[in-house]
């Protein structure tokens, strides 16, 4: 267990940024489930551009990886394109 002060605010403030971290994530793979589910064209890309908003901010946050980003971004953007 960590020994000073500012190491236990540390371990408190790491707590709480995994546990905002996780729900994000979470949220936006189901939005990715729920698109990629989608087989109405026009509700598919109504749903594209928050879905890729999502992403970028994951992205951004060092959540997930920026590369992973663009990857899932221009397969659901094939997806989309293919309904």
């Amino acid at each position: 267990m960590a020994n000073h002060k500012s190491a236990l605010k540390r371990v408190r403030s790491d707590k709480a940024k995994t546990l905002r971290n996780k729900y994000q994530h979470k949220t936006t793979r189901n939005a990715i489930r729920v698109l990629r589910a989608t087989t109405d064209k026009k509700e598919a890309e109504k749903l594209l551009p928050s879905v890729s908003s999502m992403l970028d901010k994951l992205a951004k946050k060092n959540i997930i990886h920026k590369k992973k980003a663009a990857n899932l971004k221009s397969g659901l953007a094939a997806h989309v394109a293919k309904l």
